[in-house]
């Protein structure tokens, strides 16, 4: 079992405030992440759950029981970090036993365990050889096997995956979500990255210096961001904001139109400008468009078969259905 439950949970470093009383519930097998700039208060966040940092007033509860003032080892939890944290001059084996070993666990309990650790991190071939002589993306799956044998009530991840380059951040998502619906375990993870958080979470927990913005499925805050900071944090490429005259004509101080909600059409439509610089995927051509009056180009989600391209005028008509309205506290207007 693993959930967990915070209760106006806060933390002051001396008279600085970074997290503000918050109130968060994380079911069992559910998989959350933190995600928000830097310095919002997620990590932190994760190490007063951890017990990595000892919280400033409220409650943490782990099933239900009191965990506030338990030491790290008591809570049940295990925390695979950025950093790997491997010894060197253990194998795999070794690194992976290591708190089965300090824990007293007996010989057989401690080969089973990393058995089936490995098989379902496929390390298997790599148990005896030492992390100097393994990729970065298999020194972090022995860092994760290290956290699996002792089967905790929850994961918790802080950035794991930051240090890798962009082809294995990729595998290493696609691994870590399949591990979890293997083992149907609780997992905490922190991310700046918010593809990372709309392509893993069960649950998305938006931060912005220590205050919880949103807490939704990836689908709801991507449709119904709450406010202009959610609007313009969820979303690759982010949600283009717009003030002034066209956000008056709907009745609000801000409107949002996401890049794939702009239709190319060949005349009229509300926005026409100049293209600026033009991405070109493949499928998808991304256009940064420069409209007369706006400060900053807008972003524009086309078919990678449109015939347009650098200094091309180009008319843009917003999907009416997709616009986005926020009040004058920047607050969504249903």
């Amino acid at each position: 079992m693993g959930r967990i439950t915070l209760e106006n949970v806060q933390k002051r470093f001396g008279e600085v405030e970074v997290i503000p009383p918050l109130n968060l519930t994380i079911e069992d097998g559910e998989f959350v992440v933190f995600v928000g700039p830097s310095g919002c208060g997620k990590s932190t966040l994760l190490r007063l759950i951890a017990g990595l940092e000892d919280v400033s007033g409220g409650e943490i509860r782990i099933d239900g029981r009191p965990a506030t003032d338990l030491p790290p080892a008591k809570r049940g939890l295990a925390m695979v970090f950025q950093s790997y944290a491997l010894y060197p001059h253990m194998s795999v084996r070794k690194n992976i036993a290591f708190p089965l070993k300090m824990a007293g666990m007996d010989q057989a309990e401690q080969d089973r365990r990393i058995a089936k650790a490995a098989e379902a991190l496929n390390l298997t071939d790599y148990l005896d050889r030492r992390p100097g002589q393994l990729s970065g993306g298999q020194r972090q799956r022995v860092a994760i096997g290290r956290a699996i044998v002792r089967e905790p009530a929850a994961f918790l991840f802080d950035e794991p995956l930051s240090n890798l380059d962009a082809a294995l951040r990729v595998g290493m998502r696609m691994e870590i979500s399949e591990l979890h619906t293997t083992l149907a375990t609780t997992m905490i993870y922190v991310t700046h990255d918010q593809v990372e958080a709309m392509t893993m979470a069960d649950k998305i927990v938006v931060l912005r210096a220590g205050n919880i913005e949103q807490v939704g499925t990836p689908l709801d805050l991507y449709r119904e961001p709450r406010n202009v900071f959610v609007a313009g944090f969820i979303g690759s490429p982010k949600m283009n904001l717009l003030e002034g005259e066209h956000a008056r004509a709907h009745g609000c101080k801000t409107i949002g139109i996401r890049p794939e909600h702009l239709d190319v059409v060949d005349s009229g439509g509300t926005f026409t400008g100049k293209i600026g610089v033009a991405e070109h995927l493949g499928s998808d051509t991304f256009f940064h468009v420069h409209i007369p009056g706006m400060a900053e180009p807008m972003t524009v989600r086309a078919s990678g078969e449109v015939g347009l391209r650098h200094g091309d005028p180009i008319h843009l008509a917003p999907q009416a259905d997709k616009i986005h309205r926020f009040d004058d506290k920047g607050l969504r207007i249903s």
